[in-house]
């Protein structure tokens, strides 16, 4: 398997992780109200966290592509609510309608890492 897919998620995912814990106040606008934002950033920091490091690593890889995915899966309903909101927070309709595709492929690489790793172990 080749392994620029998921460096790069996992160089994306370290970040990220790093940034929920340096910068929280960046992603504290996307966090819905009734979610507690500090809970969020750490939930957020530990997972990614923990993901980028099974991404580094082949013999977990696997999981991490399938824990990518996943993570994936349950940030689609946050770019949904965004379609609806009068103010959308990246910008007009023509982004957020981009950004649910995104998401969407991101969900699928995350899954094909998933099954090419399994397929190495």
């Amino acid at each position: 398997m080749k392994r620029t897919l998921p460096i790069t998620f996992g160089v994306i995912l370290s970040v990220s992780a790093i940034a929920h814990v340096l910068v929280p106040d960046v992603f504290n606008p996307l966090i819905p109200e009734f979610i507690p934002a500090l809970l969020a950033n750490i939930l957020a920091a530990i997972v990614e966290g923990a993901l980028a490091v099974m991404l580094f690593m082949p013999k977990y890889r696997h999981l991490g592509g399938l824990g990518f995915s996943l993570l994936m899966v349950a940030f689609l309903p946050l770019h949904i609510w965004e379609l609806f909101k009068e103010e959308p927070l990246v910008g007009p309709e023509p982004l957020t309608s981009i950004r649910v595709f995104i998401q969407l492929a991101l969900i699928y690489l995350g899954w094909r890492i998933y099954r090419k790793a399994r397929l190495v172990d």
